[in-house]
């Protein structure tokens, strides 16, 4: 059996995860390796509740520490029922947002401590850690404008509660990320995705590199 594979995909407001996420899914399945596409929150039937809690426009009264508690159940439960065992299957995991989102949106956009972050994203994952995450990185004033027509486009009003938040927030987010990956150099590989959706893509791909591709 093939080992497997952790990727994350993270990024600010509209960076085009969602849609690389499933355009590198279907890539590696076209090279004969087992796939699971999820994301976060969400990946679970209970994720899937936690997310319509934390996304919608009238949880804007949520206070930062119910937040931060929220993203870490819905981690646990998706860790535990869908990651570890794809993973111990042999399968390639794509996960849209993981741990990283909860340290730059919660830790540096919320101000959260970053030691009580990196606690409890301990226990929620069992010190499971992505082998490769991909950081789409953009402007925020693109981001957020291409992320509020998505919502308007899809329909997807009641999943914008952080898209409401001001470009302040936003760019503390982005340099959030940025920091981390800087950190974790050996990690992540940062992605220009201002790009067409197919340039994005072509630059993912050629920093996709794991025993089977």
């Amino acid at each position: 059996m093939s080992k497997g594979f952790f990727i994350t995909l993270e990024g600010i407001e509209g960076c085009g995860k969602t849609t690389q996420a499933r355009l590198l899914a279907d890539y590696v399945k076209k090279m004969g390796r087992s796939v699971v596409l999820t994301r976060e929150p969400g990946g679970t039937i209970i994720g899937k509740r936690i997310r319509e809690i934390l996304l919608d426009s009238e949880s804007k009264g949520m206070d930062s520490r119910a937040e931060l508690l929220l993203y870490f159940a819905d981690r646990a439960q998706h860790v535990a029922e869908v990651i570890e065992p794809a993973l111990a299957d042999g399968a390639v995991v794509i996960c849209d947002r993981f741990t990283d989102a909860t340290t730059a949106y919660q830790g540096f956009g919320r101000g959260l401590e970053l030691e009580l972050i990196t606690e409890l994203n301990e226990a929620a994952t069992r010190g499971l850690m992505p082998d490769l995450t991909l950081l789409l990185d953009l402007p925020v004033t693109e981001g957020l404008k291409r992320a509020r027509k998505r919502n308007g486009d899809n329909d997807q009003g009641h999943e914008g509660r952080f898209e409401e938040e001001p470009d302040e927030f936003h760019e503390k987010v982005r340099q959030g990320y940025l920091t981390i990956a800087c950190c974790d150099a050996d990690r992540f590989k940062v992605i220009d995705a201002s790009g067409t959706v197919e340039d994005v893509q072509a630059k993912i791909r050629d920093k996709v590199r794991f025993p089977g591709i």
